[in-house]
C-alpha cells in the first residue's frame, strides 16, 4: 500500500527477476510489426455509379488465421472484403489482406490460441478499418466506418460451436 501522499505503490519486482542463470522464464507476448500483404480496390462502374440514387447494400466479409513462423513469432492473417451493390450493379469491392507478427516466448498452447485469434486481431483491426475507410473514400464514395467487433465473443462462440460439434460426432459414434 503507497504511503499517503504517495501515488506510487511499490511492487514486488523481486519475483519477477530472471532466474539466476541468466535465463529468462517469464512469458512474453508483443506486437513486432504490422503491414497490408495485399489491397485490392474495384470500381468497375465508376463514373456512372457515383450518380446512383438507389441505397447500396454492403456486405462484409471477414476471416482470420495465424500460422507460426517460428519458434517464437506467429502472423495473423486477417482478411477483409467490403463489397457495395446497388440494384444497377457494384459500386465497389475493397478486398484487404493484412498481416500483423506477433512474438511470443514462454506461452502455452491453449495461451497462444486465444491471442493468435481473439486478442492479437483486437489490437490491429482499428489499423485494418482505417485502410478499409481510406480505399473506400480513394474510390470515391463515404468512408465505410466498420464497427468494432467483439473478437473475444467470437472466438468463444466458435470454440463452443466446435466443441458441440465433437460431442455430437461422439455420441452419434457410440449410438
Amino acid at each position: 500500500m503507497a504511503e499517503e501522499g504517495d501515488i506510487i505503490t511499490p511492487l514486488d519486482l523481486d519475483a519477477a527477476q530472471p532466474m539466476p542463470n541468466g535465463e529468462d522464464t517469464s512469458p512474453a507476448i508483443g506486437l513486432i510489426s504490422q503491414y497490408i500483404k495485399d489491397l485490392s480496390v474495384e470500381n468497375p462502374n465508376a463514373p456512372d455509379s457515383y450518380g446512383w440514387t438507389d441505397a447500396p447494400e454492403v456486405s462484409i466479409d471477414f476471416n482470420i488465421g495465424a500460422r507460426p513462423l517460428g519458434p517464437d513469432v506467429h502472423e495473423i492473417e486477417m482478411k477483409i472484403t467490403a463489397t457495395s451493390k446497388a440494384p444497377q450493379g457494384t459500386q465497389y469491392a475493397v478486398e484487404l489482406l493484412y498481416g500483423a507478427l506477433i512474438g511470443m516466448r514462454n506461452i502455452t498452447d491453449e495461451q497462444a490460441h486465444p491471442f493468435l485469434f481473439a486478442e492479437g486481431p483486437r489490437l490491429v483491426f482499428p489499423f485494418a478499418r482505417r485502410i478499409i475507410a481510406d480505399a473506400v473514400r480513394d474510390a470515391g464514395y463515404p468512408p465505410l466506418l466498420l464497427e468494432p467487433i467483439d473478437f473475444n465473443g467470437l472466438y468463444l462462440q466458435q470454440l463452443q460451436a466446435r466443441q458441440a460439434e465433437e460431442l455430437a460426432a461422439g455420441t452419434a459414434g457410440q449410438a
